[in-house]
């Protein structure tokens, strides 16, 4: 934010400057905060143009004032602050007073009535302390209190890694009495109330994080990534709505578009002036992309684009933001000079100023949903609609003047992939958005856990629920989940961001296979969750409700976890191949010198019964258990399809028959990788009592898994029955050993009890 020579303030002015020094000194302002502000100074009558300008830019609720504005900001204060008693309970009125007469010395002094009952006015809105804000302005160190024993701030920083701050005032934001949590069960006022919400964020700058700074972002996908998490916690149709709004519907236009679609519109997406919708899936087929039937034919005389939905099957099914939206990226086959060249994007208007639909377009609304009936999701036909050769989104394929067909990208299968690559955000955002509804189902549980009480010994005091091994076997496993795949998600949203071309195909599929593992790990982690709260679970103030119904489709939407997990195997497999194959021979001795090298060590029958627990513990023992059924699940499916392809059976047929094996294989590869980030973010935490109460999470989270896949080990002769049995024991104590921390583990995942909003805790 530029600053102003502090000479060039007027009295007025710098009369505001404590009073919004103060309101910044949280971190943000709100939506409301910023409203009730603007409103006094707009009414304010001597104030001229360039004053409310200044004043109006201070407040600017997407730009934070920079540190040379918050230094100017501080040294004018400190000049006029041993003037005064800071310990008044009106010093904030008080010292931007004596500001605005300090800079009038020499001056006529003009009348400062208005300014006063203006602060005045804020100061019993916003109910400042205001000897806690300037305190801090004077002395040179402030006492801090005694730190814990355990540091949650610490844990939570931890958790969210770089990202800490900016949920934080996200947080508040949504803590603001405009984010009401009061139920809506009509869906047209629901929508209304997101779509007002949706806004209010917009205004603050969030919507355009992702965006470039030319286009009023950041140029950063984490920071958006971690928005749409908190917002997630709050309400999931808020979240899906956001994401609908300025990832995918943005997103094409910023990933798939060219810069004359950007100056166009993503500074008006990115403010939600404009409102679009992303517009691939179809009745017919949804998803296989690949194959839609919505039709995109280039009329090489008119320059235009004819989009058209031949039938019924091919219309536009369950697309968010419907309802709202005044133009869609419509994704079609592509025809030029009568050659189709796949599927492309092209943005389509669908409304006119008034909200009116635009010739051609038909939408019908989907009506009430399972869940998410905050979002105006709705169904959209063609009838041979008409848009600019300029609409294309032409990034990986273009039309020039003379109506040819070009591209970069000569593969039409390549071309395909690599547009569809260009929306793994959405999948690393879904991922994010299901794990916050299993943090927050399991805050809810595991507080009620530790207030609700039940049986007990005889004529003895009721026990606690969460002091039963039953309680704390059904509730901390899923806890542990929680913080592996936070960090995997963590590790993947950064290599997302600072990603090459070498490394995308590796990132797509981790992409698909996180988003896969972490949605169904989130539904029955909420169904165990709504369970261990009992009745209480079942009443709709305490969320589980909500939770788990708007949850559930986070497993369809950004691609179906069954076939996401077969793209995971199919990547796997292109490697296998690799070696086999683009290697020769040689290359098929060192990929089976690596499993003889596994089977070898698993025959060992000291290894296959040793059960002290250091050894159960050992995190190299976890690597070697997770890697050595994710090797040999690769090389038994490769093995397989090999010999059926030498009898000469279909491609298609030897996928169909081996399509649970490649499902099998896909989790193990997620569940590696998983573990791999969870060991490393161990081995970078500090020695000191979070490292003590994080590290049998961890374990806790491996051998569980191992535990879940104890018949495929058995089956393989790698663990014999008194290992998987002292598995079993070990896993009881790490319940037993994190109970006592259980509270502190959830209260690190941040979240106040209005965003959780639930009545039980």
């Amino acid at each position: 934010m530029p600053t102003t020579a502090q000479n060039l303030y007027s009295p007025t002015v710098k009369g505001f400057i404590p009073m919004i020094y103060v309101a910044w000194a949280d971190g943000l302002l709100s939506p409301s905060e910023v409203r009730i502000i603007r409103e006094r100074i707009s009414a304010m009558p001597n104030l001229d143009v360039s004053e409310r300008e200044i004043l109006f830019n201070w407040i600017e609720p997407s730009h934070w004032p920079d540190e040379s504005t918050f230094r100017n900001w501080m040294h004018l204060m400190k000049e006029t602050g041993a003037e005064i008693d800071l310990n008044d309970t009106q010093s904030i009125v008080d010292l931007g007073l004596a500001m605005a007469k300090r800079s009038s010395v020499g001056d006529a002094l003009p009348d400062l009535k208005a300014l006063e009952d203006t602060l005045r006015d804020l100061q019993r809105e916003f109910k400042l302390p205001p000897p806690a804000k300037f305190r801090a302005l004077h002395a040179p160190h402030i006492e801090l209190p005694e730190k814990p024993s355990v540091n949650e701030q610490e844990m939570q920083r931890f958790l969210d890694g770089d990202s800490y701050e900016l949920k934080d005032r996200i947080k508040k934001i949504l803590s603001d009495p405009l984010f009401d949590r009061t139920v809506i069960r009509d869906k047209d006022k629901y929508r209304q109330k997101v779509l007002e919400w949706l806004k209010l964020l917009a205004e603050q700058g969030y919507g355009a994080l992702g965006y470039p700074e030319a286009y009023g972002g950041e140029g950063d996908i984490i920071r958006y990534a971690a928005v749409f998490e908190v917002l997630a916690h709050f309400d999931l149709s808020l979240a899906v709505k956001f994401g609908v709004q300025f990832g995918l519907f943005g997103g094409s236009v910023q990933h798939l578009g060219t810069k004359i679609h950007h100056d166009k519109y993503l500074r008006q997406i990115g403010d939600a002036q404009l409102l679009g919708c992303f517009a691939m899936t179809e009745t017919g087929h949804g998803s296989n992309v690949r194959d839609l039937e919505t039709l995109a034919i280039y009329d090489a005389d008119t320059h235009m684009i004819d989009v058209h939905s031949p039938d019924f099957a091919a219309g536009k099914e369950y697309i968010g933001n419907a309802m709202h939206a005044t133009i869609a990226s419509v994704f079609a086959q592509l025809i030029v000079q009568g050659e189709n060249q796949g599927v492309h994007a092209i943005l389509v208007p669908l409304r006119d100023a008034q909200g009116n639909l635009l010739p051609g377009i038909r939408i019908e609304d989907n009506g009430y949903k399972m869940g998410l009936n905050g979002v105006d999701n709705g169904r959209i036909w063609f009838d041979h609609v008409k848009v600019p050769r300029e609409n294309l989104l032409n990034r990986f394929g273009n039309i020039t003047l003379l109506g040819r067909y070009e591209s970069e990208i000569p593969n039409p299968s390549k071309r395909f992939f690599t547009m569809l690559g260009t929306l793994v955000a959405g999948r690393i955002c879904v991922a994010k958005g299901a794990l916050s509804a299993a943090k927050s189902a399991l805050t809810i549980a595991i507080k009620y856990g530790l207030k609700r009480r039940q049986f007990g010994p005889d004529r003895g005091e009721e026990m606690l629920i969460m002091d039963y091994p039953t309680h704390q076997r059904r509730l901390f496993p899923p806890l542990a989940r929680a913080y592996a795949a936070n960090f995997a998600l963590q590790d993947l949203v950064t290599r997302y961001q600072n990603r090459s071309g070498t490394d995308l195909r590796l990132i797509e599929t981790q992409a698909a296979g996180i988003k896969a593992y972490t949605t169904w790990y989130a539904n029955s982690t909420i169904q165990e969750c709504r369970e261990a709260c009992g009745g209480k679970g079942y009443l709709w103030e305490n969320r589980f409700a909500d939770l788990r119904s708007d949850a559930d489709i986070f497993a369809t939407f950004e691609g179906d976890n069954t076939v996401l997990m077969q793209l995971v195997a199919k990547g796997l497999l292109s490697s296998f191949r690799q070696e086999f194959n683009d290697a020769g021979f040689m290359g098929a001795i060192r990929y089976l010198a690596s499993q003889v090298s596994d089977s070898f060590l698993s025959l060992n029958p000291v290894y296959k019964r040793k059960t002290d627990v250091d050894h159960l513990l050992d995190p190299s023992f976890h690597l070697h258990a997770f890697k050595f059924r994710q090797r040999k699940l690769l090389y038994s499916l490769g093995s397989r399809m090999r010999n059926m392809f030498r009898k000469r059976i279909t491609p298609y047929d030897v996928f169909l028959r081996t399509q649970t094996h490649m499902i099998e294989l896909a989790e193990a590869y997620v569940e590696l990788i998983i573990l791999e980030q969870f060991q490393q973010k161990v081995l970078d935490l500090q020695d000191g009592p979070e490292k003590d109460i994080i590290l049998p999470v961890y374990q806790l989270f491996a051998l569980d898994t191992i535990e879940k896949n104890k018949a495929w080990y058995l089956e393989q002769d790698y663990l014999e029955y008194v290992k998987t049995k002292a598995i079993r024991h070990t896993i009881d104590r790490l319940c037993q050993q994190i109970r006592p921390h259980c509270d502190h583990l959830v209260n690190a995942f941040g979240l106040s009890d209005h965003l959780l909003g639930a009545e039980i805790i």
